[in-house]
């Protein structure tokens, strides 16, 4: 009598069966298993058959005594052990953090590293109920969907949603490395010719960006070139021909580099006052700040903002934002400022 040939399975296997599958191929032995899982032996053997039967072949080989693994059981069991393993070590972690009180906060990495995280011991040594997880993304998280509580933003008043609260503005300086100015002093703007300056690399691709851009600091203060001989009025301001140019992608790069002495950074305000305050940053040039259109801002997500451990992280977060203000000088526009319900 001929075989039928058996049509391969392509329907994914239950996944129901897969512990008493894994427990009998640890042990080789259906009743140290159905032991181990608090089965009747009968019942770890019902399993193993509908595992078979959905994997379309023979998973064990029955002795008298003993059960040995077939190839295609070997193979499943490299698999099954280790989704098992990451699933168990999921769950437990589920159930250590069930009923925790977190706050999920997603901002850019440059602020985080450089504002955010410093001050987070604060927040934490007064709050150690509350767990912090910060998500470092340049990419706008849709807060309706996204698994965040909060979002700290950086953009026009114009690019953030309604409600969004004002943290502090921005000003422009330049800053150096207290060493650097040793071994050359900056007293005026022309003084800038013989260093290395630092800036963003793409702020010359971004409109709004531009604003951090050392030709617009110039443009702004570099006063008007003498008008040519015969001719009355002043030519447009001149172009500084620095030393050499280094462009960073990242504002924490920037600072960095300008920290170790590579060069005088065109610097975000807000994110070196610290810096500032601890000398290991020095603003040699303290009359030139200028003011940037871009606000640094918080943003709850509707589902979050009457939870009591997010109120409490936003009032921290305006707290910190009110220090940094008074360090910097920014006074803020009042059509730009919200507040928290």
């Amino acid at each position: 009598m001929s075989l039928t040939p058996r049509h391969p399975r392509t329907r994914p296997i239950g996944m129901g069966h897969l512990r008493a599958f894994e427990a009998v191929a640890r042990h080789l032995n259906f009743r140290a298993a159905a032991e181990e899982l608090s089965l009747t032996q009968s019942a770890v053997s019902r399993q193993i058959q509908s595992l078979e039967d959905e994997v379309g072949t023979s998973l064990f080989l029955r002795h008298t005594r003993a059960v040995e693994l077939t190839s295609a059981g070997g193979m499943l069991l490299r698999a099954a052990s280790s989704a098992l393993e990451r699933v168990d070590h999921t769950v437990r972690h589920i159930r250590q953090n069930a009923g925790r009180k977190s706050v999920a906060i997603t901002t850019w990495a440059s602020f985080a590293s450089m504002w955010l995280i410093p001050r987070l011991e604060a927040f934490q040594r007064d709050h150690p109920d509350i767990d912090i997880r910060i998500d470092a993304t340049d990419s706008a998280v849709d807060l309706a969907t996204a698994d965040v509580d909060m979002a700290l933003r950086y953009a026009v008043p114009q690019a953030v949603p309604p409600g969004a609260v004002r943290l502090f503005g921005e000003k422009l300086t330049p800053v150096a490395s207290p060493w650097l100015l040793q071994s050359h002093p900056i007293q005026r703007i022309e003084d800038l010719a013989g260093c290395s300056l630092i800036e963003a690399g793409d702020a010359h691709r971004t409109r709004h960006l531009e604003w951090l851009t050392w030709q617009r600091w110039l443009d702004h203060f570099a006063g008007p070139e003498p008008a040519p001989r015969g001719r009355k009025g002043a030519s447009s301001k001149p172009r500084l021909n620095p030393q050499r140019w280094l462009y960073f992608n990242y504002a924490q790069q920037i600072v960095q580099a300008a920290i170790i002495g590579q060069g005088v950074a065109l610097a975000r305000l807000p994110l070196v006052a610290e810096s500032l305050a601890s000398g290991a940053l020095v603003e040699p040039l303290p009359h030139t700040r200028i003011d940037s259109p871009l606000v640094y801002w918080l943003v709850l997500a509707p589902r979050s903002e009457q939870r009591p451990e997010v109120k409490a992280f936003a009032d921290w977060l305006l707290g910190q934002a009110a220090a940094t203000r008074s360090a910097i000088g920014d006074v803020p526009d009042p059509d730009t400022v919200d507040n928290i319900d």
